[in-house]
């Protein structure tokens, strides 16, 4: 592992972490800029965006408050920790391919997002009903926890497409991963 990769991982995981600060009032529930940083690193460090990803939240669980909850190993049961997991999933699953065109690459930061949201809301239902003995309908859980966050998460998945070809024409090819 090269000095440039792990600088890089390092920055990524420090964005992601800084993302989870700056909220954008979209809707009722304030939406982080998260997806925008994990989707960037995505595109940027290919599979590699998992070792930011699994770098952020190892250090969120040795107690650092870099959640937007907070931190600490007990993060595990908070019900939103699942998207933290999504998020693993994303980083891998957006790496892992190679973008020719615009709409290809819209589409599978798209499918990305969905990963994010789908592990989320599986990991909050799981959580409630077997930690804490609450059942929600699917329809909430539908509602308060995909719907709301559509918007703002969109917006984040076309910056982080944008960001990402204006790097390209900026940075020299050999600081790029292929």
């Amino acid at each position: 592992m090269e000095t440039k990769d792990m600088c890089l991982y390092a920055l990524f995981a420090v964005l992601i972490g800084v993302g989870a600060f700056i909220k954008l009032p979209i809707s009722i529930v304030p939406v982080t800029l998260q997806t925008l940083f994990v989707i960037l690193a995505a595109l940027i460090l290919k599979e590699k965006a998992v070792y930011s990803v699994l770098l952020y939240i190892g250090i969120g669980l040795l107690g650092i408050p870099v959640f937007a909850s907070g931190g600490g190993i007990s993060y595990v049961l908070v019900p939103s920790f699942g998207y933290l997991i999504g998020f693993v999933v994303c980083a891998y699953f957006v790496g892992h391919f190679q973008y020719q065109n615009y709409i290809k690459t819209f589409v599978v930061c798209l499918i990305g997002m969905l990963l994010i949201y789908l592990i989320g809301m599986l990991y909050f239902a799981l959580l409630q009903y077997f930690y804490y003995g609450q059942s929600y309908p699917v329809m909430f859980l539908i509602t308060s926890l995909f719907l709301v966050y559509i918007p703002g998460d969109l917006l984040s998945v076309i910056a982080a497409i944008v960001i990402y070809e204006r790097l390209q024409a900026y940075v020299p090819k050999k600081m790029l991963y292929e």
